[in-house]
């Protein structure tokens, strides 16, 4: 069922009996809604959703709206300026307009960093909003502060800010890692190894096991990305590991949101078209798949969107909100996903552990091996085989063949996905095929038609020709017709003149 078709059917005091596991719900809203709009900044705190800033129409926004999950109703901040007087600004607004930002709550205040703005700085500005106060101003920092962007990734792990990535008010693409540390409000730039990404902006962010930071998506100027990138914060390591499951789309401009092991993603689109699916990504086994998909020009297939997790009667559930598909949208979606198995077999603890996995399972084949030799020597050498060593090596085989089957079965999964996306491609390249052929049958059909065409046109032209000449020659004989007549006229007006004179000279003669 569509979203349409489930917002005409939901109401304020049901909708939560509408809400089916892994589908989106457009919440009814009663009264006034924001302006619509995108690329704006998001966050959850206490069942209720803020929104700061954004664009529409190329102006950036400086409002802080609040939706109020319990009763369906928005409403306004009124932001006071900070007690400390705030730098001089074109806007009259506490807040500067700001768009392509990021929002973290952090103890009793939101915070916004970086963005495009019109207040002109060279360096990434972090401002904050009290909870309580609703007072609002710029945060001091210090440090290594990052030349000012839009369209980062800002990720909270413990109390230290990620930034990532963006692009600057001159254009030029970042990879960068830079760290905040929010106990003293101190900048410093991370020294990352091996490959990182490649630089981007509209990317997506998240952290696993409070350990690895994982980048998936966005783009340059001129390509959309689907890679998906991990940094080990320990090491300060890039790494790129393969993931499994469904093919994932090319986008920028989507948003992510993590719970439990589970990373979902939703919205985005290349400038072309807009991403209909939402993605989920097992972080723990690195095995992507689509969870649910809506229409292609539904507000959810938008570019500029923003996703958080609210929690409902006990359960979180994803919370959309706004976004661009070739019109602004000011609606707010709620999924609410279906309940993993959270004591399944995990292949993977992590999405670093894969590089060190083959090297964990060599170490420890190697291991047993030299635990069997070790109790085949001393059976020869006693003639007694421990029956509980026998029983431990039984059941540690059971396990890893237990892991290998779930490894299997994956991989085997994904082969047959691939084998029917194959077949898919080589029957469309077939009706394609046939289609080109038919179509250059008729092109030389067309083609042997424009010859004919032409020939006959040729003829005309001859025959036009011939005609023109056959004019000229119809009006040199009028004119010598003319002219002939002339002749015959004059001579006989000669002849008349000269009969006359002779009667009237015998006439006189004889008298």
């Amino acid at each position: 069922m569509g979203t349409e078709e489930i917002r005409k059917d939901a109401n304020i005091r049901n909708w939560q009996s509408e809400l089916a596991y892994d589908q989106w719900l457009a919440l009814p809203v009663p009264g006034s809604r924001p302006s619509a709009r995108y690329k704006h900044a998001a966050a959850v705190v206490d069942e209720k959703l803020y929104v700061s800033g954004g664009s529409r129409n190329g102006r950036y926004l400086s409002d802080v709206q609040v939706f109020d999950f319990e009763n369906l109703e928005w409403s306004t901040i009124k932001l006071k300026p900070n007690a400390v007087k705030l730098e001089e600004s074109d806007s009259q607004d506490v807040l500067s307009p700001i768009s392509s930002h990021n929002m973290i709550k952090w103890e009793n205040k939101l915070l916004l960093l970086g963005g495009h703005s019109k207040k002109l700085s060279g360096e990434v500005i972090v401002w904050f909003i009290d909870l309580e106060t609703h007072r609002c101003g710029i945060m001091e920092t210090l440090g290594k502060v990052p030349v000012a962007r839009g369209g980062q990734s800002t990720t909270l792990v413990g109390s230290r800010l990620i930034m990532f990535g963006g692009e600057d008010g001159s254009r030029r693409l970042l990879n960068d890692v830079s760290v905040l540390d929010l106990e003293t409000m101190t900048w410093d730039v991370a020294e990352t190894m091996q490959t990182p990404p490649a630089p981007r902006f509209d990317h997506t962010a998240a952290v696993h096991a409070e350990r690895y930071l994982l980048i998936f998506g966005g783009c340059s100027h001129a390509s959309f990305f689907n890679d998906l990138h991990v940094l080990d914060l320990q090491s300060m390591e890039w790494s790129q590991p393969q993931t499994l499951g469904d093919l994932v789309a090319s986008r920028a401009g989507h948003a992510g949101i993590t719970i439990n092991e589970n990373w979902y993603i939703v919205g985005g689109g290349d400038n072309r078209n807009g991403c209909p699916e939402t993605l989920v990504l097992d972080m723990s086994k690195l095995v992507w798949s689509v969870l649910t998909s809506v229409k292609q020009r539904d507000p959810l297939a938008s570019e500029g969107v923003s996703v958080c997790s609210v929690l409902i009667e006990g359960q979180k559930h994803l919370v959309a909100f706004g976004g661009y598909n070739g019109k602004y949208s000011n609606e707010v979606f709620v999924l609410r996903p279906k309940p993993t198995d959270l004591s399944r077999p995990k292949i993977l603890q992590s999405p670093a552990a894969a590089a060190a996995a083959a090297s964990v399972t060599a170490a420890y084949a190697l291991s047993k091996k030299g635990k069997l030799e070790s109790v085949d020597v001393e059976s020869k050498s006693t003639g007694v085989v421990s029956t509980k060593d026998v029983e431990i090596e039984i059941e540690a085989i059971k396990e890893e063949k237990n892991v290998l089957e779930l490894s299997l079965a994956e991989v085997e999964a994904e082969n047959s996905k691939l084998k029917g996306a194959t077949e898919e491609v080589n029957g469309t390249h077939a009706e394609l095929g046939k289609e080109l052929r038919s179509v250059q049958g008729q092109l030389v059909a067309e083609r042997s038609r424009c010859f004919k065409l032409e020939a006959q046109i040729t003829e005309l032209h001859k025959m036009l020709e011939s005609m023109q000449a056959i004019e000229d020659e119809v009006q040199v004989l009028r004119r010598q017709k003319s002219a002939f007549e002339r002749d015959i006229e004059l001579a006989s007006a000669a002849q008349k003149q000269g009969s006359g004179g002779v009667w009237r000279w015998i006439a006189g003669g004889n008298a």
